[in-house]
């Protein structure tokens, strides 16, 4: 395996072969113990990758899909995140915070789970990078954590220098649309463990956040709002669920996507919007209490997550329209509702919890034409999402 790791001391960028270690435990051995150390890890709250199906094989089945049909388990995921919340106590938010000084660095790794498949069915190779950037560093800015710097993780049976060049431009716009640095990563070529043509992506994202700015969502009190984000599509969520759609339809990639502009080929694979900039400029100006990055788990796994104990949220689901693409694999897999909202953003990539006050003011910047935000709901007293 080749590691590649950028010297930021010298004035070229130059990469060279240090070994293999790339496992990080914190804190290391041979550092002072901090007398508080709150860990979370996002890759413990969702089930990525499991069992693939193959796309040549037509699902002739009629009745409502769903992810765990398609072999990936929520379920499963959150009872081992329970068991591993007993040997490492604070698993479970969406970043991991780790001490400094007056600071926290906030860490975070993923990957882009079987959206692989499509990028190998589509030959879109360029793009699959800055969903392996998003998926880490929109994370991490949910606690208010300006990312600093990023590793990637590249395997393959047989290194083809072509398209892994292609991925790793992916990566580097990822990282300028971060503006964090692309300090370095690892190639790793093993034989006969991937099929031929094929490859595997991990990616792991540090940035910082002041102690007394970090997002914890600890101030969030019933009556605060829900702003919503717009995504650019599934994101890099759910793909099990929907290949298995696309199995069962009649229509393949290069079919145009029924009510969009786009093949369905184009749809699925438009990289992950990367929140970093929107959402720190928001936060700059005051009220934001808490967020959520709306990934494997939908709207009413996540947004839970950052609120404190009795508390829930209403969800206006007529408060943005439904894209075109998440009614195609909902009518095409007979998906119930629920179903849809545990597994997809709907539409929806990231959620802010703000004071009233600063959600008028997003929306009323929203109205102005300087991005585009919606209000999805409110907090409410009680326990979980619901649904008007």
């Amino acid at each position: 395996m080749e590691s590649r790791i950028l010297h930021s001391s010298s004035s070229s960028c130059c990469y060279s072969s240090l070994g293999t270690v790339n496992r990080y435990r914190f804190p290391s051995v041979s550092s002072p113990k901090p007398l508080s150390v709150s860990f979370t890890q996002t890759a413990r709250t969702r089930t990525k990758v499991s069992r693939v199906l193959s796309m040549s094989k037509k699902d002739d089945a009629t009745g409502s899909l769903t992810y765990k049909d398609s072999g990936v388990d929520i379920d499963a995921g959150t009872e081992l995140v329970k068991r591993i919340a007993k040997m490492a106590p604070g698993i479970g938010g969406f970043g991991g915070l780790f001490p400094l000084g007056d600071d926290y660095l906030v860490a975070g790794t993923d990957g882009v789970g079987t959206k692989l498949k499509l990028a190998f069915e589509t030959g879109i190779h360029d793009t699959i990078g800055i969903d392996l950037v998003a998926m880490s560093v929109n994370d991490i800015v949910t606690s208010g954590a300006k990312p600093l710097f990023f590793l990637d993780y590249f395997a393959t049976s047989r290194l083809d220098v072509d398209l892994a060049e292609k991925v790793i431009k992916g990566i580097v716009e990822g990282c300028r649309q971060s503006e964090c640095a692309l300090l370095g990563g690892e190639t790793a070529e093993m034989p006969g463990f991937y099929a031929e043509g094929e490859y595997d992506l991990s990616g792991f994202a540090v940035g910082i956040v002041k102690k007394n700015a970090v997002i914890n969502g600890k101030n969030i009190v019933a009556g605060d709002v829900l702003i919503g984000l717009p995504s650019s599509g599934v994101h890099s969520n759910g793909f099990s669920l929907v290949r298995r759609v696309l199995a069962r339809s009649n229509l393949s990639l290069n079919d145009a996507l029924p009510g969009g502009s786009t093949t369905l080929g184009e749809a699925l694979m438009a990289p992950t919007v990367i929140y970093v900039k929107q959402v720190l400029d928001i936060i700059s100006r005051g009220g934001v209490k808490g967020i959520a990055h709306i990934t494997g788990g939908g709207f009413t796994d996540n947004i839970p997550r950052v609120f404190p104990d009795g508390l829930g949220a209403v969800i206006h689901t007529d408060a943005w329209e439904l894209p075109p693409l998440f009614k195609w694999i909902q009518q095409s897999g007979r998906i119930e509702d629920s179903e849809m909202r545990r597994t997809f953003n709907l539409g929806i990539g990231m959620v802010m919890v703000v004071s009233p006050e600063a959600a008028s003011r997003i929306l009323q910047e929203a109205k102005n034409g300087d991005y585009v935000a919606y209000r999805v709901g409110e907090v409410i007293n009680g326990e979980g999402v619901s649904y008007q």
